[in-house]
């Protein structure tokens, strides 16, 4: 029985990266009967008798089950719920040229483990999500990123205006991925500085309090037929983008 609230990891590369990050509790690990204990899955069987927590065995359908018909890889842990940050932390420990991210509603949660996965390859410093009418940190999500959600410090705000707001008092410039024909090419922009850049939800874009918050508008050339890109692969581009300015 968990002595704290708890959730299900799933997926070889979640439950790693968890057990790495070293940030949930972990009440227990349970492999499907079976399954290889060689490569990664004897990584994460090492790292779980580190954390005093030695990897049991169950029935791949009870895995099944607990999953939700997920692809767990043979693995899944119980683990307290994802530890969010608060946003002051995070400028705190960003020095001078902070690198955030900020997600306007993205709903999908492949969409956001796959973004939340480039923030963590090109070291963002901080990932802004709102707390209602988004999607949150779950185990989908989780699997969705490979684990880098584990690594990532993540707050989530009331109104995600208002933050910007906040961080733009702070000196942050907010730059906004959008469509739009007023909008900077991404690599003709200043993406250098302190910088939170903003990427608006499947579908919508940017929300109008949010657009309008932002200092400038950065877009994606486009030279085939499709007229947008999928707001995660957009987003990584930009992403990479400012990771290379910082580093002229």
């Amino acid at each position: 029985m968990a002595t704290f609230a708890s959730e299900w990891l799933f997926g070889r590369q979640a439950v790693r990266e968890m057990l790495r990050a070293r940030r949930r509790r972990v009440q227990r690990i349970v492999l499907a009967k079976g399954s290889q204990r060689s490569g990664i899955m004897a990584e994460l069987i090492a790292l779980a008798q580190t954390a005093h927590c030695p990897a049991a065995e169950g029935d791949r359908a009870w895995l099944d089950q607990i999953s939700a018909g997920a692809n767990h890889q043979g693995v899944v842990a119980e683990v307290s719920a994802y530890p969010y940050s608060e946003m002051d932390a995070i400028l705190a420990d960003a020095g001078e040229a902070p690198l955030l991210l900020a997600l306007d509603h993205v709903q999908d949660p492949q969409n956001l483990g796959t973004l939340l996965r480039t923030a963590e390859a090109v070291g963002v410093h901080g990932v802004l999500l709102p707390d209602r009418r988004a999607a949150g940190i779950t185990a989908t999500v989780s699997n969705a990123s490979a684990g880098a959600v584990e690594h990532l410090h993540i707050a989530q705000v009331v109104n995600l205006t208002r933050a910007l707001q906040d961080l733009k008092a702070q000196r942050l410039w907010v730059a906004g991925l959008e469509v739009d024909a007023q909008a900077i090419p991404f690599d003709q922009a200043d993406l250098g500085g302190p910088l939170v850049l903003v990427v608006g939800s499947e579908g919508q874009g940017l929300s109008r309090l949010v657009r309008e918050t932002c200092d400038w508008l950065i877009s994606l050339p486009m030279v085939g037929q499709v007229e947008s890109l999928n707001v995660a692969v957009a987003g990584s581009i930009v992403l990479y983008a400012a990771h290379s300015a910082r580093r002229l």
